[in-house]
């Protein structure tokens, strides 16, 4: 069994073929698939991803950094409604988080709706899948503020902090999610990873993006999540069972799910 904590599936790239490619899902072991909202049009998308393959696929709400603009509040209202559908049910708030690698220009705003979505996850003593593209430690910071009391519990989704980061993440009861780029030679994250112990990361693809080797540069899906956990055994001398043992327990603990 494998648990994919983080894939966009309802996204356009897979309109041509999305059945045929959640079935390479099923036939790869990966039983369970965790879909983060982006914004207020991918919400339908994602619903009828969900109603389609309701024993594999799992709701998360939430709006991206990278969607934060000027109407945030208004967003956020809305996707608080979604939230609460008595016949939805969600397991994390995401994708939230910060990202200061594209665009800075909603910075300030960005920091505002990470509050609102903190305080969401708080109320519904849900965990965050936070997106921190190039602020590692500013969403750190954030979420001391937030959560003094260390109550927040979640993923540092697609992971590319350093290795003190890594450090608070994991002394703060938070998992890294780790995916394709784990399997790149240059970037450095199979070095990095090597002292933190198993029972800290969850696996993930973020597809349609992040492919991992050898499929890097294409379109990326959860059916090359395998990939992912046999680098992670080649790199720590151990089987590719136990690796999917572990990061799938994580995963089915941190969103309360039982077999």
């Amino acid at each position: 069994m494998l648990f994919d904590t983080h894939a966009h599936l309802y996204a356009a790239e897979f309109e041509a073929d999305r059945e045929a490619m959640m079935e390479r899902a099923s036939t790869q072991q990966v039983t369970h698939i965790m879909l983060p909202n982006i914004e207020e049009s991918s919400v339908a998308g994602m619903y009828a991803l969900q109603q389609r393959y309701p024993q594999q696929v799992l709701l998360a709400m939430g709006l991206h950094p990278c969607s934060v603009k000027e109407d945030y509040v208004r967003v956020l209202k809305n996707l608080e409604q979604e939230l609460d559908r008595p016949d939805k049910k969600f397991y994390a708030i995401g994708e939230m988080g910060l990202d200061f690698y594209w665009d800075k220009q909603y910075a300030e705003q960005q920091r505002e709706a990470f509050r609102i979505q903190c305080t969401w996850a708080l109320q519904r003593q849900l965990p965050l899948l936070i997106h921190s593209r190039e602020s590692t430690r500013s969403c750190l910071d954030l979420l001391q503020e937030m959560d003094p009391d260390n109550k927040l519990r979640g993923v540092f989704h697609c992971f590319s902090g350093t290795a003190e980061e890594a450090e608070d993440i994991v002394a703060r009861g938070f998992y890294l999610g780790i995916g394709g780029v784990v399997t790149f030679k240059k970037s450095g994250l199979s070095d990095l990873l090597q002292p933190i112990p198993l029972q800290h990361l969850v696996l993930e693809t973020d597809a349609p993006y992040l492919a991992p080797v050898p499929y890097r540069g294409k379109r990326n899906e959860s059916s090359y999540l395998p990939l992912i956990a046999q680098h992670l055994a080649l790199t720590r001398n151990i089987s590719v069972e136990e690796v999917g043992r572990i990061t799938t327990e994580n995963a089915m603990a941190l969103f309360g799910i039982r077999l």
